[in-house]
């Protein structure tokens, strides 16, 4: 199970253990004042090490999916998150390269605070160099930190966090003044590397003062049937009288998962070899692509600064047509379907294909494009000469 695929049962816990967040009034909304810039629109593209020999991080292939991202997908910026400061920065100079916005996210998780900040720093003077240079750049400090730093949450790794969290092994005070002097140590760690506009990923339903940031980035994986009630949870977040960006939104690709809550990953038997889908569901690609089209038009219709799509590829969880007991693209948010060319053997190689998913967000997105083409304002920014990268091994 990745760390990322995690993130959704933290959400559980975090509700039972009673540490769902206070709003805070504000000055006047962002939105109001600020309404006719355009919005965003993007994809979260995960850079890692890779879980076998077979996914390892290639640079041949990031390079061939950025130049999906734009030409093919039609969008206008990229979140690059994940871990390794090399994956990252070669990931986020080839984006700024082919005129990419770059949201730059760094998520080094289950490591002592001081390595989380220092990777931090090291890519967020990276960036600042990408800024310099001209690209379009955003710095955001993490993501959801209750789940991926230790001490903040009891447990010695992630799942034994989650079980803390799921029991109501936590004192709620407690979790919140050490998550409260995190983010203020990473936001100054952040101001100190990076000038531009700066942000963190949080969870939905986090209280975080926003003050320390200049754009309020939620990850948001609700599910209701009438829009209305995503408007009212979403306008909240505007209180802060501050750009407000998606950072990630999404669902798998089986009936039902957009009901789950950010929950749709956890069907997988993983104690069993080879790993299995739990029960009898029904595959369906079009249930994933009518969530994210539903969800753009409420975001639409807010005006919101940005919005990027969880997540473009998920190496480790291949399709497998015909075989929907190890179908584990099932339990993937990717808008593209892995598949290997040797099923079950982990140093095969794998190409992605596109889900129904992806063929919507590219309609949406270009049609998008071609309005901003036909309003006047700022062209869009062009490639840029970044500073050159770390050599990635």
């Amino acid at each position: 199970m990745s760390r990322r695929s995690t993130r959704a049962r933290f959400l559980a816990g975090m509700a039972s253990a009673g540490l769902a967040a206070a709003v805070l009034p504000t000055s006047a909304s962002w939105a109001a004042e600020t309404r006719p810039q355009p919005r965003h629109r993007g994809v979260v593209y995960t850079v890692g090490a890779g879980e076998t020999p077979g996914t390892a991080f290639s640079t041949a292939r990031m390079r061939r999916d950025i130049r999906v991202i734009r030409d093919r997908l039609h969008a206008d910026t990229v979140d690059v998150t994940g871990d390794g400061v090399e994956r990252l920065t070669a990931t986020a100079a080839e984006a700024a390269e082919r005129g990419l916005r770059v949201w730059l996210q760094p998520t080094l998780g289950d490591m002592p605070e001081h390595d989380i900040l220092e990777h931090l720093a090291e890519t967020g003077r990276f960036t600042e160099g990408l800024r310099r240079q001209g690209a379009a750049v955003e710095l955001s400090v993490g993501c959801e930190f209750r789940l991926f730093v230790p001490g903040i949450v009891p447990g010695a790794d992630i799942f034994e966090r989650i079980r803390n969290l799921e029991e109501g092994h936590v004192d709620p005070a407690a979790v919140q003044r050490r998550l409260n002097r995190f983010t203020a140590k990473a936001a100054a760690v952040g101001r100190s590397v990076f000038h531009g506009r700066l942000s963190y990923a949080a969870a939905q339903d986090d209280e975080v003062d926003w003050r320390l940031f200049d754009i309020v980035g939620i990850d948001y994986y609700s599910s209701f049937p009438d829009r209305a009630d995503h408007v009212r949870e979403l306008r909240r977040h505007l209180r802060w009288g501050k750009p407000l960006a998606i950072t990630e939104f999404g669902t798998c690709a089986y009936v039902g998962a957009p009901e789950t809550a950010g929950m749709g990953w956890d069907i997988v038997d993983r104690d069993k070899d080879p790993e299995e889908i739990k029960g009898h569901l029904v595959r369906s690609e079009r249930a994933q692509a009518t969530y994210l089209m539903r969800l753009l038009d409420v975001f639409s219709s807010l005006g919101l600064y940005a919005a990027m799509a969880f997540e473009f590829v998920t190496p480790d969880a291949p399709h497998r047509p015909g075989d929907p007991l190890h179908d584990l693209d099932m339990a993937s948010y990717s808008i593209t379907k892995t598949v290997q060319d040797r099923p079950f053997d982990p140093a095969s190689g794998w190409h992605w294909e596109p889900k129904e998913a992806f063929h919507a967000l590219a309609r949406r997105y270009a049609r998008e494009q071609r309005h901003d083409s036909t309003v006047p304002g700022p062209s869009r920014p062009g490639g840029t000469r970044s500073p050159q990268p770390p050599p990635t091994p």
